[in-house]
Formats: C-alpha cells, structure tokens, sequence
C-alpha cells in the first residue's frame, strides 16, 4: 500500500499509533493487531523507544504469519518498502538488546540476531535439546534379518528401515507414493520380531497424525499393508489404531497447550509414529517430544515439501536441514514415486524444483492425469465440474446411502487458497448452492440441505469427530442425519448434534493436508496473493490420486513456483550446533 493511499476506516489500521508504528501501518506493513500488542508491551516495560515498538510489532507479525522470530538485521530487505524510515540495523539490534523487555522476566529472547518472544525461545530450545537427546539414543537388541522384509527392489525403504532399527528417533521423508507407510508398516513388524528376540512383552506402538482425517488414512493405510504381510509377522503386532495427536497427548479441558502426557507422565509406547509431521507446529512437537520415554522410539513421517503448520513453526523442515547436515543423521530419505501417472509426479517434481517453465509445458501437454484450464474467469469450467459432482452426492444422499454419498464424495475436491474473496471457499461453495438451487428443488436459503458435504472443524471428543473429518447428510425416514467418515470409522448423527461444520463443495488447500481424492481441481488466487506459494501448489497438486486440475492462468502458475513460503526459525541451527 502506498503511504499516500491510506483507508483511515480500514480495521487494519491503529488509530492511536504514532511515529515509526504509525508509517509502517499506513504502509500495510503491519497491521493493528501488531501495533496493539507493541503497544502495550512496551508501555508495561515503560520503554518509549520508538525502534523497539516496531521491533515488538514485527515479532508480533512473525507469528501470526508462521515464523517463531525475526532477523531485524534482514528486515528491511524482506519487506520490501524503502520509502520506510528504517532504523539502522546495527542500532535496532542494539536498542533492543538494551529494552527491560529481555530483562526479568524476559518478553523478549535476542539470541543470535533473532528476535523471539519468550515462549517460542523456549519452546524451539526445548525441541532441539530433546530431539538430539532421541537422535542420540542407540536402542539395545539383537537386529532382526532386515532383508527378509525389504528385499531387492525395496533398497530406498531398507536403507530407512536400517537407519530406525538402530536409534530412538527416525525422521523418514518422502512424496506422495514413495513407499512411507510400506516403510512403516514393515518396521513396525521388524521391531516386534526384535522384541519377540530380545524376550519383552509385545510392542506398545501408537500411530498418530495432527487431524482425525489424517489419522484415518493412516491407519487404513497401515492396516493395507500390514494385512499383505505373513501371518507370523501380523500375529506379532498388536491391534493398531491411529488418533490424532491432541488425544494421544490426553486433552485437558482447561487448556489448549498443555496435555496430560508430558516429561512428569511419559507416555507408556514402545513406538510412536507420527504422519503428516509438516503439519505439526512448534509448539504441538514441544509437547511431543518431551513425552516420549527416552527408551521410546519415535518416527517422524512426513513430506518437508509441503505446507507447514498453520500455527508458527516449520518443524519438520528444520529438523530435516538440521540433522541431515549432522554426522551419522537419523533423517531417511524416500525419492522414487510409486503412485502417481507419469504426468502427476512430473508436475509434481517441477513444482517441487521450482522450474516453472516445465510445469507450464507439463499442464500445457495435458493427458489423461494433467488438465490445464488457462483462464482468469473461471466460472463457467467450474461450473461444468463442480454441478455434477454435487448432483451425484444429492442423489446418493436423497435414497439414503450413506456409504454411496461418502465414496462419492471422495471422488473430487475444489481446493482454494483463500477463505474469502471471489477464489475463497466461502464464495465457491455458495455458488455451488446456487447452482444447485437452479438444477433441483433444493432449498437456496437453508443451511442444511441433503447432499451438504461437510467438514468437521473442530475436535468433539464427546461424538469421536475431530478436525478434518468428513461427511454429508443424508435422507433418512423424511429427516436428515450427518453421515460422517472419521476416525474411528462412520457413524451418523443428527445434524443438531453438529457445532463445529462448514460446508465442504470447496475446501482450503490448508484444509486439505492428510487428505485424498481420485480428482482435485487447484484453483489458483490472483498473482499477488500471499497465499499463492511453491508449498501451497505443490501440495494441491499431490492431493491427487488419479487426476489434477489446474484452474488459472500461465502468469498465476509462475507467481506460485517462484514464491517460497519462507518461515523465519533458528532450530535447524540449533539441530546443527
């Protein structure tokens, strides 16, 4: 925004900042929120630096954009907005470093030209002291025969496999068909059999994903591969059910960031594997990783090449830089794609490479798995998509067939980058009502409908629904009931029971992590949208099984692949030290 644009009404806008905090929120730079904490903070310190508020309100804009700190010395490179009065950078870093916002107790950590606050400081310090502690650990036992179980053929799976027989913690990494739960399955049944060896009671193995819909596929993908191994191996493994991270942490109802496992309640697993790690934030792997035993081992599964948490943090990224640049690492990688048609996983590594031109050339070739709609109007191939899908779920649902209406549902996905806006899923998924309203005799103001595909958005422990499941109503005896595949299998509820639900005819690509369809159609935002990033592309892209669609123009498609989402942190320097 330029300085002589500036929407006084706006709710982005402080009213009662003044001086440095002042310009840089007129600019857009920061927003209220931040000026109002700076605010604050510095009048209880009672220091009326001007650098320092702006400094604070920077640290404030981190976190709310992902990054657990600051580098005030690159600041001004980062943004972008010279027409700022910067302070300085050696003087700033300085003003800070003299701020009662570090003394005692601390607000403020500087700590090697990285401005945190408090929390996040000690949580990042934590996590690195306690991940390089299981790292370390070298469990004993006799090895089982690693061969019997990845034979030639498996020789990227055997090499991870040979790097998690022999410590306490694995981060095993990979895209989209590169074997990870063939990896984890397998593991599972060679540390059973060196349990059964070694003479201990069988294995106590926990399998645990960020979402209940994550935690879902997990398990059924586990339990595929599991089912195909020889009965003495299947007879060695117990039962195995996945959950969600939160529940196997043991949720307080008190508090959101605290658990009932931690470093005083340890939790009682053998083994503990964990999906879709990219997911997991800082400070949900803090709670992790101080309540696993030291004797535990733990397998940190997951794709760095995707969208991090949507909380601060980019946990698993940071501990595969950090410990694949230690000596003896603990980081297995997994690179060659198994799944997807030729076409997918080429647009795929492109995205993944940042070589915009291939994935132009690859969408523009087309096929049978890859189809590019080049328009900045995309109402009407929406349109053609979107109505017949939601026409197949109606019918599904209308005669009552719950597991009809929620395989169809698998079938396709809109994903979107925004919430709001003409390319948010708000926009979208009423316009597929209206639509809807048009082609049938659905009522176009009620908010329950037959047909409504759901999406649960908030862990109710009660009902055993928990983010990220799915559903749809359907007609039942003349009324409707929320059929909805979660975690714990498909259940069915009325739908009054329902608090935390959206509608899900489009859902956020955000939303999307741990999930699947045999199609996905991307909508891509405007070219300077924020969202619009490498990660965000290239994990849309690979929610498909069969077939992607790319919905926007050349110009959006370049904009996303050479935009880093770029997360500020300093474990993987920790990890390193």
């Amino acid at each position: 925004m330029s300085l002589d644009e500036v929407d006084v009404a706006s709710w982005r806008r402080a009213a009662e900042a003044t001086g440095l905090l002042r310009a840089s929120n007129d600019a857009g730079v920061v927003e209220a929120a931040d000026v109002l904490v700076a605010q604050r903070l510095t009048s209880l310190a009672g220091d009326a630096d001007d650098t320092v508020a702006l400094a604070v309100a920077f640290v404030v804009r981190a976190v709310r954009a992902g990054s657990v700190c600051v580098d005030l010395a690159t600041l001004q490179a980062q943004v972008a907005m010279p027409e700022l009065d910067w302070p300085a950078p050696q003087q700033w870093v300085a003003a800070v470093a003299a701020s009662p916002l570090l003394g005692t107790p601390p607000v403020l950590h500087l700590d090697e030209g990285l401005l945190y606050f408090d929390r996040y400081w000690l949580e990042e310090r934590q996590v690195a002291g306690d991940v390089l502690a299981l790292a370390a650990a070298r469990p004993a036992g006799e090895l089982p025969d690693i061969t019997r179980l990845f034979p030639p053929g498996f020789e990227e799976q055997r090499q991870a496999a040979e790097v998690a027989l022999s410590r306490g913690l694995t981060v095993l990494t990979g895209g989209p068909g590169t074997g990870k739960t063939t990896t984890v399955a397998r593991l599972l049944a060679l540390l059973a059999e060196q349990s059964e060896l070694d003479g201990k009671p069988p294995l106590r193995i926990a399998l645990a994903a960020p979402t209940g819909k994550a935690a879902a596929r997990l398990q059924e993908a586990v339990q595929l591969e599991v089912d195909q191994l020889d009965s003495v191996d299947r007879d060695r493994l117990p039962a195995l059910r996945a959950t969600t991270l939160h529940r196997l942490l043991g949720s307080l109802p008190e508090t959101s960031s605290r658990f009932r496992h931690h470093r005083g309640n340890r939790l009682p697993h053998d083994v503990i594997v964990v999906d879709e790690t990219s997911m997991v934030s800082l400070t949900m792997m803090a709670r992790l990783v101080e309540a696993v035993r030291p004797d535990s081992r733990l397998l940190l599964v997951g794709d760095p090449d995707q969208l991090a948490s949507v909380e601060a943090g980019a946990v698993l990224a940071d501990l595969v830089d950090g410990l694949a640049a230690t000596t003896d690492t603990p980081v297995a990688r997994l690179v060659t794609s198994h799944r997807f048609g030729e076409s997918i996983g080429a647009l795929a590594q492109a995205i993944r490479d940042g070589d915009a031109e291939l994935a132009v050339d690859v969408l523009g070739a087309g096929g049978a798995h890859v189809e590019w709609m080049d328009t900045d109007e995309p109402a009407d191939c929406l349109r053609k998509i979107l109505v017949p899908q939601a026409l197949r779920l109606r019918e599904a649902a209308v005669l009552g067939n719950g597991p009809a209406a929620l395989a169809t549902l698998e079938e396709h996905r809109l994903l979107c980058a925004h919430r709001r806006g003409p390319y948010g899923i708000a926009y979208w998924n009423r316009q597929v009502e209206r639509w809807l309203a048009e082609e049938t005799d659905a009522p176009l103001w009620a908010s329950w409908y037959v047909g409504r595909p759901l999406l649960i958005t908030a862990n109710d422990y009660g009902l055993k629904l928990y983010n990220g499941d799915t559903g749809i109503t359907v007609l039942r005896d003349g009324a409707l009931r929320a059929v909805v595949a979660g975690s714990e299998g498909r259940a069915e509820f009325a739908t009054s029971r329902l608090a935390d639900v959206e509608t899900m005819h489009a859902m956020t690509i955000h939303k999307s992590q741990g999930s699947q369809a045999a199609e996905v159609t991307v909508l891509l935002p405007p070219e300077d949208s924020r969202l619009l990033t490498r990660e965000l592309l290239y994990t849309a892209v690979t929610r498909a099984r069969s077939k992607v669609r790319v919905v926007g123009t050349a110009a959006q498609l370049r904009a996303a692949i050479d935009r880093r989402a770029v997360r500020a942190t300093g474990l993987a320097r920790r990890l390193q030290q």
